[in-house]
């Protein structure tokens, strides 16, 4: 795929949605890297029934913590792999009171350090709560770049690296989001919408699906 397509691609996403956003509820940055590290294989829909009672009980690292495990557990179970990811969070929320004085770092490094935090769910945070360009690679974002030939690589860091070196910069802030979105509701793993796709044109994956 050229750069004036991959331009036009993005234009075209902003101009349908110029200002994205993600569909996990949170208030703060701590909550924000909660919710992420409880999407792991989990829909967002399912970690914002349980983060909804669990924010208004433990908002704050130091509250969460203090819940214990069968207190934070409580609240998560209806999640998958609630176990290990209570573990996590009640060490990510111990580390965050010991080195960051509670609050949630703006550094890649110091992130995934945490305890359930790895490179896509640093990248969320970095995006999302701190406004850095980043670009977490979920299963959506995968997805499309490989199937439209956006950026085409054989694994998440391979695909990371050509978002970042073929998004154009005043697109890449908002690319992650535009990108799961529109794998999320449009271009589906097992049916993908191309009828119903703003990019269908642009993009060159052959098995496009057409209008009836």
């Amino acid at each position: 795929m050229n750069p004036a397509k991959r331009r036009e691609i993005f234009e075209r996403f902003r101009t349908a949605n110029p200002e994205p956003r993600g569909e996990l509820e949170y208030r703060t940055p701590f909550q924000l890297l909660i919710a992420v590290i409880l999407s792991a294989q989990a829909t967002d829909k399912s970690v914002n029934l349980a983060t909804r009672s669990l924010y208004q009980a433990a908002p704050t690292a130091e509250k969460m913590l203090a819940l214990g495990m069968d207190g934070l557990i409580a609240h998560i179970k209806r999640i998958g792999l609630y176990r290990t990811k209570a573990k996590n969070i009640l060490a990510t929320c111990a580390l965050l009171l010991e080195r960051h004085g509670g609050e949630v770092p703006r550094e890649r490094a110091a992130l995934e350090a945490l305890p359930g935090v790895g490179r896509k769910t640093a990248n969320v945070v970095l995006n999302i709560a701190f406004g850095q360009p980043t670009i977490a690679v979920d299963t959506h974002i995968f997805r499309i770049a490989n199937r439209s030939g956006i950026a085409p690589g054989k694994d998440p860091l391979a695909v990371e690296k050509k978002l970042e070196k073929f998004v154009p910069p005043e697109f890449r802030l908002h690319a992650h989001h535009w990108l799961i979105l529109h794998g999320r509701y449009v271009c589906k793993a097992r049916k993908p919408d191309c009828p119903r796709c703003l990019i269908a044109d642009l993009c060159e994956f052959r098995g496009k699906a057409r209008a009836a």
